[in-house]
């Protein structure tokens, strides 16, 4: 019995020992020099169509695959005005807060190209970006990425509404304010 006790406390001083050195492996600390690599950085830059583990590969509709609610338009309002409306206006024209600073402005919504996208066009953009605008896939997660697509659609369609659509009431108001 005093063999088995004396194997087994050997061993145990033999895996508490490789623990240590298991401990004390050379590493880099993110962002810290490396000779090992011609640029001298220790963290290497992902390959190129590297997806992360937790992107989702589920297939995109073309169309906004939620039903337009009143709720859904205005989530879809308030993420605008968190995300899009620094840019892009409160209205969509283009004439948002950064290009009365100085930066170029993107297109209008209400432009005829625009209004003929798709829904899966915004979509897109907001996933991936466009020219100078950035992909917003991490700070927006895709029910409000439609959510904005429904409200962008609505801000197009309060622009652009056909006048035999509207209520009588808007109709007459309308006359009213055209006849000389």
């Amino acid at each position: 019995m005093s063999a088995l006790r004396v194997t087994f406390v050997l061993g145990a001083l033999l895996v508490a020992g490789c623990r240590q050195d298991m401990e004390d492996q050379p590493r880099y600390d993110p962002l810290e020099a490396s000779n090992q690599f011609a640029d001298g950085m220790s963290a290497r830059t992902p390959v190129a169509g590297t997806i992360t583990r937790d992107a989702d590969l589920s297939p995109v509709p073309d169309k906004i695959p939620y039903p337009i609610t009143i709720e859904l338009l205005q989530q879809g309002q308030q993420r605008f005005d968190i995300f899009c409306s620094p840019c892009h206006g409160r209205t969509g024209d283009g004439h948002g807060m950064i290009v009365q600073r100085g930066f170029p402005a993107p297109p209008s919504y209400h432009q005829d190209a625009l209004r003929k996208a798709t829904d899966r066009h915004f979509y897109d953009v907001i996933t991936n970006g466009y020219g100078a605008m950035y992909s917003y896939a991490a700070r927006v997660p895709p029910r409000d990425r439609w959510a904005i697509v429904a409200y962008i659609r609505a801000l197009q369609y309060s622009r652009d509404a056909p006048v035999a659509e509207l209520p009588q009431t808007l109709r007459a108001r309308l006359e009213a304010e055209a006849a000389p």
